[in-house]
């Protein structure tokens, strides 16, 4: 029974906790005895729907080309509109990774919330059970409303809990992303109309023409474009992680900038494969920007949390550069190696983001500054952090035998067999991001103790060690063992290659 249902669980569960934890109250007192049950309701749902995940994990068919787990009820009969929900070796990654990040952020703002904190939790499992609704909804309707819904909680953690400036970096997330999605909205209306469905696959059958899928395609683009975000509408996200409170920060990198990159993957490539191929010079060359100019700009930050935002636009520029490659490939395999290099970049990229910021976040309670020039030799005083935040940013640069190196180096093997040219400006990366790094921790970690504030520092409680320490595990587990990951999406890349492969003209 769990099995038939297992996806609508993940879905609903943390949804209902975060019902469950409005309703329980934080009783106003931190330390009163409704705060501490209100914070064990919140870790014990996310840690359920974790291990329904897991189950999901132990039940999933790496051999299976279709979709698994599959749910489908009539949901809106007068438009053929269904509760559609299943995933594949593409979708189901993404789902391990909401699940698994969601009780470390959880666990990471225990203590250091004091405002409304059951209003803040309740946000956070909202937020999951919306996001996986997003990676497991086969109707396009369906996935618009999970698309568009999972805005809300987003935009009241940046504005309740947020920095100083937090209503107007706020509203300029809200602004950008759901305007944005509206094409999308405009684009499935279009295919209902010539298929009498929003079924996600049928749409994929469907004969479209190319002009219109060009249209679908730009439709598409601009809606997922602002999402992972590429250059150049990428301004709302610096704001955004700068003004968010930790967790927020987390999930934004970790999970909610993968939407774009699963969009592409799940709808532009399949749906409209010959406008897709006919916009992937301007796709690679937007990436390429990304990659390379975003990683300038990363050089040039006096803030931390802005530099480590300006590096997840450089690095999502790597995914967005893998799915494009295969009309540059003649090989089958160097086709499949972009593509799988780009799920591996954004799974790993979200272990690390999300760490990155969670050691920013380690910092700023104790500081309450996130200026890289308050810092310096703060491994004098907090050895222990600073040994996780090295690992981290060498993770962040590249390093081989962290997932950081992984899927670059899928990539720019790919990007070797398309052109010389694309392989070279993505390799600059492992310049860049060293650079941009190594020049943050140099001032941040090393050198004499710079100020009283830095003398003053304690090393890591126990709670903050557990959630590094967990996060540094799977950076150098996914660094070293990555095979679990790749055949778990091996067969659904290739079944993907397969129908992008085949032209609806």
């Amino acid at each position: 029974m769990l099995a038939n249902y297992i996806l609508s669980v993940l879905i609903w569960l943390p949804i209902a906790g975060g019902v469950a934890l409005l309703m329980i109250g934080d009783g106003g007192d931190v330390k009163s005895s409704q705060a501490r049950l209100m914070r064990l309701t919140a870790l014990a749902f996310s840690l359920l729907t974790f291990l329904a995940s897991i189950a999901l994990y132990i039940g999933f068919d790496n051999a299976e080309r279709g979709m698994q787990f599959v749910e489908r009820v009539l949901w809106v009969d007068a438009f053929n509109v269904w509760y559609y929900l299943g995933i594949d070796g593409i979708s189901a990654p993404l789902i391990l990774l909401t699940t698994f990040i969601t009780p470390l952020v959880v666990i990471a703002g225990w203590d250091s919330i004091k405002t409304r904190p059951a209003q803040y939790f309740s946000a956070f499992l909202i937020l999951e059970g919306l996001m996986i609704g997003v990676f497991s909804a086969l109707d396009g309707l369906l996935f618009y409303v999970f698309w568009e819904a999972m805005l809300i909680p987003m935009f009241l953690i940046i504005g309740v809990w947020g920095g100083e400036r937090r209503i107007y970096a706020t509203l300029k997330f809200f602004l950008y992303t759901f305007l944005g999605s509206v094409l999308m909205l405009v684009a499935f209306i279009w295919l209902y109309v010539q298929t009498d469905s929003f079924d996600l696959l049928t749409f994929m059958n469907a004969p479209i023409g190319l002009m219109a899928q060009k249209l679908i395609f730009l439709a598409f683009l601009i809606a997922f474009a602002v999402k992972v975000p590429m250059w150049p509408v990428h301004t709302w996200l610096p704001d955004a992680h700068v003004e968010a409170p930790t967790g927020g920060s987390v999930i934004l990198a970790a999970i909610m900038l993968k939407m774009g990159g699963y969009g592409f993957i799940r709808l532009s490539l399949p749906i409209v494969p010959d406008g897709s191929e006919y916009f992937s010079g301007l796709m690679i060359a937007l990436s390429l920007i990304a990659v390379v100019y975003i990683g300038f700009v990363a050089l040039m930050q006096k803030d931390m949390k802005k530099l480590i935002a300006y590096s997840s636009i450089a690095h999502m520029g790597f995914a967005t550069l893998g799915m494009f490659l295969m009309w540059w490939i003649v090989a089958d395999t160097g086709a499949g190696l972009g593509m799988s290099g780009a799920m591996v970049q954004m799974v790993s990229h979200g272990l690390i983001s999300g760490a990155m910021f969670l050691c920013v976040g380690v910092l700023y309670d104790r500081v309450h500054s996130r200026q890289i020039a308050d810092y310096g030799g703060v491994a004098n005083t907090m050895p222990v952090f600073a040994a996780f935040m090295v690992l981290f940013a060498m993770a962040n640069a590249g390093l081989p035998g962290t997932s950081g190196f992984v899927g670059e180096f899928m990539v720019i093997i790919a990007s070797f067999k398309a052109n010389f040219w694309f392989a070279f400006l993505a390799a600059t990366t492992l310049v860049l991001g060293a650079a941009y790094t190594l020049w943050m921790i140099k001032r941040v970690v090393y050198g004499e103790v710079a100020n009283d504030n830095v003398a003053a520092l304690q090393d890591l409680n126990a709670r903050e060690f557990i959630v590094l320490a967990i996060l540094a595990l799977s950076v150098l587990l996914l660094g070293v063992w990555p095979a679990p990951l790749v055949d778990m999406m091996n067969t659904s890349i290739e079944q993907l290659l397969l129908q992008v492969g085949q032209s609806k003209l």
